[in-house]
């Protein structure tokens, strides 16, 4: 199969041979003819799968033969939630657009929005946004969506995570009813089909993989540690591998502060992302990460969401997600586009019912292991996992039921994506 054969144009087939990309992948033959066809697409698709391409490029396509000559209205729409995840569309729309006579732009909070008005009042085809900075432009009338023909919504399921439905409801008001919708999930749970219900139609149903399978080229290993162990547990793997890019993943903002700080006084050089960051500082620390200057990003979940980390080798699980479906996530940032990688979780006491819900979720069960000197002596804390991890999950997944705290909980991650 040939990116040819799947009926892309010359300019388009030339943009991805510049990429460096000769056979597409399973999501983009699958999707690619389907959305040429004008059809609307639910896609369940795991990161690392090259879906990006499987969507921008008939996107692309179909704007390119209806050109407009002079004013450029907003046409096409990618809603992201997260800005990083935001840049990286945008920077492969570019890309693939290179022959074409399109143009684009990305916005998102963080940053002055005035460059990014100024963009759009000049005229701009297709439009890379996070629902609040969206919102925020579209009710200062920097930008009208009432010209839209196509609406992506990639990693949906995450931006439901977010508690961005109220605000994709309200972006789906403001656009025609008649145009193309495609709406791509890593997972196909209740509230994504019920979304998809409101906004697709007829929509053609494509699974690129088995829903909620990992990357059949990752290595998963756990380790049993002590809780006080983990951050000498952590260097010990780094230097003892001599491991060049790392990607390591926390629970919460501060335990990131903190092991980037303990990495640093050991010599790894090492940088954190997360939601309280500036997005001059996150931009900065995962160039850093690319380029090899920095060997370790820590993270949250929320900030590495979308990142597109070329042959990543190495993830490190510093803290177990509570949430299991997070963990296919996580680790799907290595073993991409055929690549293959390693998955490392360590696992304390506290964590087991965490291990428990993953190998539910994977349908299979994880291998342990002990590293000779760490040996774990922890006994089980007085508070419960299962009932941890059920007050988590109420957190995360906020029910749209008018509840102070729900709703506290949803704008806060608002402002902090925007």
């Amino acid at each position: 199969m040939s990116f040819k054969s799947l009926g892309l144009i010359s300019q388009l087939l030339e943009a991805v041979n510049k990429q460096g990309y000769s056979t597409p992948s399973p999501i983009q033959e699958k999707t690619i003819p389907i959305i040429l066809e004008g059809k609307d697409v639910l896609a369940s698709a795991q990161t690392g799968t090259g879906k990006t391409a499987g969507f921008t490029l008939p996107m692309l396509q179909i704007l390119s033969q209806t050109q407009k000559k002079k004013y450029r209205p907003i046409r096409a729409l990618i809603l992201t939630p997260t800005r990083e995840l935001a840049a990286q569309v945008h920077n492969n729309v570019k890309d693939y657009s290179a022959f074409l006579n399109l143009r684009s732009t990305v916005i998102f909070g963080g940053v002055n929005a005035k460059p990014q008005i100024s963009t759009i009042r000049r005229g701009i085809d297709v439009l890379v946004a996070t629902p609040g900075r969206l919102l925020d432009l579209e009710n200062q009338k920097a930008l009208s969506l009432a010209r839209v023909e196509i609406l992506v919504l990639d990693e949906a399921d995450r931006m439901l995570d977010m508690g961005f439905l109220r605000d994709i409801k309200k972006i789906i008001g403001l656009m025609p009813r008649q145009r193309q919708n495609l709406l791509f999930s890593a997972t196909f749970s209740k509230e994504i089909k019920q979304l998809a219900q409101g906004i697709l139609h007829k929509p053609v149903l494509v699974e690129a993989e088995p829903e909620n399978t990992t990357a059949e080229k990752v290595n998963q290993k756990t380790f049993r540690v002590d809780k006080g162990d983990k951050i000498n547990v952590t260097i010990k793997l780094i230097t003892d591998g001599d491991w060049k890019q790392v990607l390591i993943f926390t629970r919460t903002k501060h335990r990131a502060n903190r092991l980037s700080e303990k990495l640093q006084k050991a010599g790894i050089s090492s940088a954190a992302i997360h939601g309280n960051k500036s997005q001059g500082a996150r931009t900065k620390a995962l160039a850093g990460f690319k380029s090899l200057d920095i060997r370790v990003l820590v993270a949250t979940d929320i900030a590495a969401r979308g990142l597109d980390i070329p042959l990543l080798p190495h993830v490190i699980n510093f803290e177990l997600p509570n949430v299991p479906e997070d963990y296919i996530h996580r680790i799907g940032r290595t073993g991409r586009a055929g690549a293959s990688g390693e998955a490392i979780s360590l696992v304390d006491v506290d964590e087991l019912e965490y291990v428990r819900g993953i190998e539910k979720i994977l349908g299979e069960t994880l291998s342990s292991e002990i590293i000779e000197g760490f040996e774990p002596t922890d006994k089980p804390s007085q508070s419960q996992p299962d009932s941890n991890n059920r007050n988590r999950n109420q957190r995360r997944r906020p029910k749209n039921s008018g509840e102070g705290k729900a709703n506290n909980w949803r704008n806060k991650n608002r402002r902090r994506n925007r």
